[in-house]
């Protein structure tokens, strides 16, 4: 089913279903598959630590084990900070409505790493004017847990989108090291050279 967003913008309300723009309508895709002589499609298989057990695919499964091995309950874990104190939960983006107060600049869009887009296909009218040419940012969550992600609203051509992220962190040279710079073209000395001549 699917599941509405409410925002808040300028005194309005508006509800919306984020609808996820699939990448493979718009790019396309490609699939490589491994064949035996016969032209049969080969499958994935794994080989246990002995290498005498075949396991075929989806016969591994991940546990959640403590220190000793025994096994964990995922409704046991705790999530803490980098401190060691209790994370504050966060609630999903579905659950109350989103206020679109914070805007971004273009270079603050561009500097996160988009990794899912949304149409709001059944946006109401006015909506698309109330946003015009704003970027508006915030905390998106898609279901209530520990970890939001950045996320932007704007619109193009009409159409209200809405682009999910994640910061991009850059890595900048430094000059802290100087370069060294090889000269390979050696002065010659005119009296050093060979005469053929001579021979």
């Amino acid at each position: 089913m699917a599941r509405t967003l409410q925002f808040d913008l300028g005194g309005q309300s508006y509800a919306a279903v984020p609808t996820k723009v699939d990448r493979k309508k718009l790019y396309g895709w490609s699939e490589t598959v491994a064949v035996d002589d016969d032209g049969n499609a080969l499958q994935v298989a794994a080989v246990d630590a002995t290498g005498t057990i075949v396991i075929p695919s989806g016969g591994v499964g991940y546990a959640l084990v403590d220190d000793d091995g025994c096994w964990v309950e995922r409704t046991a874990l705790r999530a803490v900070t980098p401190d060691g104190a209790d994370a504050e939960p966060v609630g999903s983006s579905f659950d109350a409505p989103v206020v679109l107060a914070e805007t971004a600049s273009a270079d603050d869009l561009l500097a996160h790493a988009v990794t899912a887009v949304y149409q709001l296909v059944d946006a109401p009218d006015g909506f698309a004017d109330a946003v015009g040419t704003v970027i508006y940012r915030f905390e998106y969550a898609f279901r209530a847990g520990y970890t939001s992600s950045p996320a932007f609203l704007l619109v193009s051509d009409g159409v209200v989108f809405l682009l999910v992220g994640r910061p991009t962190v850059f890595e900048l040279v430094g000059l802290d090291q100087p370069a060294v710079v090889d000269d390979d073209s050696d002065e010659v000395d005119d009296d050093d050279e060979i005469d053929f001549s001579m021979m």
